[in-house]
């Protein structure tokens, strides 16, 4: 079987609804994007998948393809799996690259919250189901799972620190494009006294909740891409392998609750793999909500120090379409950074209550000197 490996990955900065990167089309966003993890390999790539939710419709990624001035014979494809969408174009590149469908793919996201047309959300369920939005789905699941606010608070601001302090230690900065309108997060752009404000927070979603807008993330702008190929290929070329595809998951829970929908995926992609939560060195999982984290962190017995070990879109925001994608790129790099990791998760819940996991192997040097 062939087999798929991560070797670039880029992402714009992140900036908040009607913030700085407000008057960028998703195509002017994430084009710079494909520019840079396409460089040498024009003319070897397959095709461009990328996730976008709340877009002017069509298909984005072939448009911001043609925007990048990549080969027209590069045809593109646009995935609306919600906010797993960004993590699904990474997996669905991988499974092409897997099949022998091709061995080169530009995979990931791209959001304007900011110019999205959409007066109104999407709706998740049908009606006699119950069609709750996020927020009031994820009071749900704190009621469902006897999470305290207390608990989601500790977890946001353990989140808001870890952001802070990496980004002041600059392990940000190998992820980011700049842009002139934003050279780094917005959120960075002033400090926030979060143990006040965590402290100060009312719910947001339901009276006498536990949901407040400081353990909830916000709506952000942001765009993210990852450069994808088969291995052999990718080292004969004079590229390194980061992360190597492994397996996927994909699972379904009730819509109430997508704040748990990775726990299932997780579970049967380790069991799948023989692979228990203690041989996973790191999580990268998508912090719509604390109560998401703490909800997966009890359910899976997975010590909170290997989740989202440099904060997350508690601070950063959450650009729907690509937030998968920023999850598999904070991976890329921190598995460059260290030399104990051996396997890797990525996992994202969404709405209607669908939740991605993705395995990744780091790849070592013995392995690439055996090609």
């Amino acid at each position: 079987m062939n087999k798929a490996v991560i070797v670039r990955a880029k992402r714009s900065p992140i900036g908040r609804k009607d913030g700085a990167l407000k008057k960028v089309k998703p195509q002017d966003l994430v084009a710079p994007l494909l520019k840079t993890c396409s460089q040498d390999l024009e003319n070897r790539i397959d095709d461009v998948v990328l996730g976008n939710i709340v877009g002017p419709g069509g298909n984005l990624a072939r448009l911001a393809a043609l925007t990048a001035r990549l080969p027209e014979s590069i045809p593109g494809m646009t995935i609306d799996r919600q906010c797993s969408a960004g993590l699904e174009a990474i997996r669905t590149a991988c499974y092409f690259i897997q099949g022998g469908a091709g061995q080169c793919y530009l995979a990931g996201g791209v959001e304007s919250t900011s110019l999205s047309p959409f007066k109104e959300r999407a709706q998740f369920s049908p009606l006699e189901m119950g069609d709750p939005d996020m927020g009031m789905a994820a009071e749900y699941v704190a009621e469902h799972d006897n999470i305290s606010r207390e608990a989601q608070d500790e977890y946001a601001l353990l989140s808001y620190q870890r952001s802070q302090e990496s980004f002041e230690q600059d392990y940000f900065d190998c992820e980011i494009l700049k842009r002139s309108e934003l050279p780094v997060d917005e959120c960075f752009t002033k400090k926030r006294p979060m143990d006040r404000l965590i402290r100060r927070a009312k719910p947001v979603f339901k009276e006498n909740g536990t949901v407040t807008a400081t353990n909830s993330c916000g709506i952000n702008d942001g765009a993210c891409v990852t450069t994808i190929m088969e291995e052999q290929m990718a080292i004969e070329l004079g590229f390194t392998p980061v992360l190597r595809f492994v397996d996927s998951c994909v699972s379904g829970v009730h819509p109430f609750y997508p704040a748990i929908a990775p726990v299932p995926a997780i579970k049967t992609l380790l069991k799948r793999n023989d692979l228990a939560i203690s041989d996973i060195d790191l999580f990268e999982m998508n912090e719509a909500f604390a109560v998401k984290i703490v909800a997966c962190s009890r359910e899976l017995e997975i010590p909170i120090e290997k989740i989202n070990i440099r904060g997350g879109a508690l601070t950063m925001g959450h650009p729907y379409g690509a937030s998968g994608a920023i999850l598999v790129t904070r991976l890329f790099y921190e598995a460059q950074r260290r030399k104990d990791l051996n396997y890797v998760v990525a996992a994202i819940g969404s709405g209607g209550g669908v939740g991605i996991a993705v395995l990744f192997e780091v790849v070592n040097e013995t392995d690439i000197a055996t090609y």
